[in-house]
């Protein structure tokens, strides 16, 4: 697909609004919905599923997306799916799943560790997969080595992993939020790290990129959210977010060349823009996947926002489409399915 068709051309055009909803608060089974930290498009069914870092992990589906799209039809929501350890039990309380990549039926996710004796000992950040016909675990990854809990090393309590995503050649990107331990003081900036599972299940590092001025991620707890990966030509797209006391909400989005190696500097955005002023309510944006194609072939990009169950914010989901002038022609496409 052209990259004007998924990319502002010229970046300076920016995104455009199509869509957005306010989620209920909770289901017609009357438990809670909410904690929304990631999102999966699955274009074969039209329908979304949003992984809930509530205290009991789940994924919630929604279908019709390109019909609430094209039209602001609601979007039809599914039942619901636990996930659960290898037995078939619930996952423990304070799961914190962060990040989803969907594949057939199985769902990969990564989820943040705690440090703390506080949730009842260290938990490590791990990358898991489940089935999505019963939620059951199936397979845990260790992330690398750097990653690990470790005196003064690794990452911190809670700051990651973040995002998740494929990448084109079959594996699995993964993105820490904040910088580890041992990255805090690496000169002006703070610097977080790329991994990568291989489609072999190798774990490597991949790179680093710059989320902002020295000590932003601590004093305005700047954090890298979610990544999305570009084919042609190969590059990323990363989601930034901060927040400072009481409601003061930044999210930005930056376009970044593919890493070259964990030994390269740090990866500097080609182009960025500040999603808010597209119109994205000011709150804790998560997580974003790819969704349809428009009718007028330009692929959708959709985020979700988290509310943390705290009444003062709001899940959202948000449609945002590039803008593109005359100048940016695409080639003609196949027509855009009709779900």
């Amino acid at each position: 697909m052209p990259l004007s068709l998924i990319l502002p051309c010229p970046p300076e055009a920016g995104w455009e609004l199509i869509r957005r909803q306010e989620l209920p608060r909770s289901a017609d089974d009357g438990l809670p919905l909410g904690g929304f930290s990631a999102i999966a498009y699955q274009p074969e069914a039209d329908r979304f599923w949003l992984l809930s870092d509530a205290p009991q992990g789940h994924l919630v589906p929604f279908g019709g997306v390109a019909r609430w799209i094209r039209s602001g039809t609601p979007l039809q929501l599914g039942t619901r799916l636990l996930l659960r350890d290898g037995g078939g039990e619930p996952l423990p309380r304070r799961f914190d799943g962060e990040g989803l990549v969907l594949r057939g039926d199985q769902a990969w996710i990564v989820s943040e560790g705690r440090r703390s004796k506080r949730w009842q000992g260290q938990r490590p950040p791990q990358l898991l997969r489940f089935s999505m016909a019963d939620g059951r675990l199936q397979q845990e990854v260790a992330l690398p080595v750097a990653w690990r809990f470790a005196p003064g090393r690794g990452l911190e309590s809670n700051k990651g992993p973040e995002a998740l995503s494929s990448d084109p050649d079959g594996g699995l990107l993964l993105g820490a939020e904040a910088p580890l331990r041992q990255d805090r003081t690496q000169g002006d900036v703070d610097v977080v790290r790329l991994a990568r599972r291989a489609p072999d299940g190798q774990m490597q590092e991949l790179g680093r990129l710059s989320i902002g001025p020295a000590g932003s991620a601590s004093l305005r707890s700047q954090g890298l959210t979610e990544l999305l990966t570009l084919k042609q030509p190969r590059g990323l797209l990363a989601l930034l977010r901060s927040y400072v006391p009481p409601s003061a909400w930044t999210a930005q989005l930056q376009w970044l060349p593919w890493p070259d190696g964990p030994a390269a500097p740090p990866l500097r955005p080609v182009a960025g823009w500040d999603l808010l002023a597209s119109g994205l309510p000011p709150d804790n944006w998560e997580g974003m996947t790819w969704g349809p194609r428009l009718a007028d072939g330009r692929r959708a990009l959709v985020l979700v926002s988290d509310d943390n169950f705290n009444p003062a914010q709001r899940s959202w989901v948000a449609v945002l489409a590039p803008r593109r002038t005359a100048a940016c022609s695409a080639v003609a496409l196949p027509p855009v399915p009709s779900f």
